[in-house]
């Protein structure tokens, strides 16, 4: 047995990586297991990178590279049948230096994030560890292997994917849900689509695909992805061997050349864990939760949960708060994917009703799309992946001066207030540009123009006091967070705003509430 005080991550994808890098970053020693012999870097997975992600991931060192290289898309275009019903641009308020997405392969997100990997000491990666046993006593997990390795750390986060059914059920973690019939078939093709570079494209029954789906999304190097919902007895060998494969592509590139790159059929579920936290073991990503793929919400919500995971298992193993700040992390992510799956849910019954009812509603609003507005909102090819909204976390400290008003039009945000990540923008602070760069080092106390001031509490781990002027020379940040005079932001290590608060007194019970320890009351 080999002895790893710090935190095992079983499984080496992307949420698996970003996990290890942020617990890196923190000072936590990670080993990286995974049961292949090697990364399988082939097709496009999981494409749809979310700005906020590429923050995370910037935080480590790749969120500028891999939006670089991505395709950056603004342009949404909805079609029924042969006709455009509506295009609709990602809004952008200009702060943030990342697009609201970008398109790229997750084989290549791996592969940057691989070189991140590859710099950090204290990442150890061993491929060929297929997990097959867990124990876990009051000192911390004892991991046993296939290939007879045992490893013994103090927590553990399963980011085994959605075939992590072994781990789950070593847990005694249910995984509730259902899988549709239909299945979807992915062709990644290269192509010259002049035009078609910066958009994605979203057909409900087009005639070269009856009653069902097509969604196109433009990827780096001339390559689109292209996915077809198909029947659930579809035979991909039989279409390629008859042709149809080519006319299914033709109809859509018309006579232009193309090459099929990688090319899969699979079938989707929407499921969660019940639990998300089991001891000292944490779920994340797909072996957490499973989603429909439209809205790009399972990679950029298990990114969420790897940050989520990783400042709050580096404060438990630092000392910095007690070990039931761990249980906050099945509150807050599991309510994510609860949201998520409800989201989905809502998308699936438009896309595929499932009674005659759903089935009028579907037929009179695409019908009537084009012409009222009123009926345009409520086509839904899939709300777009965005962060979860801690408001109800017991972590967070309310403020009814700044009430949640509930979840926002699609495409925007909430106004800034307890329980909303904070926004991104410029800042005027040596080695820092960004606001959320200076948040994510640990817990920021952010004083407005005649706020209390008065000495930081101890103990409670990395926290700093940084007024306002000094940092916001040309009022960008002030106009974001709609501040007020005599407040006292309270921003956690992963950029959620925890409090607003107009007494200093207030402060220390508002950092305990935020870590997770016994509820301090209010001055």
């Amino acid at each position: 047995m080999s002895t790893h005080r710090g935190v095992a991550v079983l499984g080496n994808g992307p949420v698996g990586q970003t996990t290890a890098l942020l617990l890196a970053r923190w000072g936590v020693p990670v080993v990286l297991l995974d049961g292949r012999a090697e990364r399988d870097l082939v097709g496009s997975k999981a494409i749809c990178q979310q700005r906020d992600v590429l923050d995370v991931w910037e935080s480590v060192g790749a969120g500028r590279k891999i939006a670089a290289e991505g395709v950056t898309w603004t342009t949404a275009r909805t079609f029924y049948r042969d006709a455009e019903l509506f295009a609709y641009s990602l809004p952008d308020a200009g702060r943030s230096e990342f697009p609201p997405f970008v398109n790229i392969s997750q084989a290549r997100t791996e592969e940057i994030l691989d070189e991140r990997i590859a710099a950090s000491p204290l990442i150890d990666v061993r491929w060929g560890h297929r997990v097959c046993g867990l124990a876990q006593d009051s000192g911390g997990v004892t991991l046993t292997c296939e290939n007879g390795q045992q490893i013994r750390a103090d927590y553990v986060v399963a980011c085994a994917g959605a075939r992590g059914e072994e781990i789950r059920r070593a847990l005694g973690v249910r995984f509730d849900g259902h899988s549709f019939d239909d299945r979807f078939l992915i062709c990644d093709i290269r192509a010259e689509l002049p035009g078609w570079a910066a958009e994605r494209r979203f057909y409900f029954d087009p005639e070269w695909n009856p009653g069902r789906q097509v969604l196109i999304h433009p990827c780096p190097g001339s390559t689109f992805r292209i996915d077809w919902q198909v029947p659930s007895s579809y035979d991909l060998a039989g279409e390629e061997r008859a042709g149809a494969l080519d006319r299914r592509i033709r109809a859509i590139v018309g006579e232009t050349p193309y090459e099929i790159v990688w090319k899969s059929v699979y079938r989707f579920q929407s499921r969660v864990a019940d639990r998300m936290r089991a001891g000292r073991v944490l779920l994340a990503g797909d072996c957490a939760h499973l989603v429909s793929p439209f809205g790009a919400r399972g990679l950029n919500s298990g990114v969420g949960d790897a940050e989520n995971a990783a400042w709050k298992l580096a404060y438990v193993l630092n000392g910095w708060a007690p070990e039931e700040l761990l249980e906050s992390y099945h509150e807050e992510r599991h309510a994510a994917a609860v949201e998520n799956i409800e989201v989905t849910t809502a998308t699936m019954d438009f896309l595929v009703p499932q009674n005659e009812e759903q089935h009028r509603v579907r037929r009179t609003v695409l019908a009537g799309a084009a012409a009222d507005p009123r009926l345009r909102a409520r086509v839904d090819s899939g709300r777009l992946a965005e962060p979860f909204w801690y408001v109800a976390s017991k972590l967070t400290t309310s403020d009814s001066a700044r009430p949640f008003a509930g979840r926002p039009a699609r495409g925007a945000v909430p106004a800034a207030g307890p329980g909303i990540l904070a926004p991104d923008v410029p800042v005027s602070v040596p080695g820092s540009t960004r606001f959320r760069e200076l948040a994510r080092d640990g817990f920021l106390v952010l004083a407005t123009e005649g706020a209390p001031c008065g000495e930081l509490p101890a103990s409670l781990g990395p926290v700093r006091l940084l007024k306002l002027a000094d940092i916001d020379e040309t009022g960008a940040l002030a106009e974001a967070l709609a501040v007020r005079p005599g407040e006292l932001w309270l921003i956690r290590p992963d950029a959620y705003v925890a409090a607003v608060l107009t007494s200093w007194d207030a402060l220390e019970p508002a950092l305990h509430r935020a870590l997770g320890r016994a509820a301090v009351p209010l001055p």
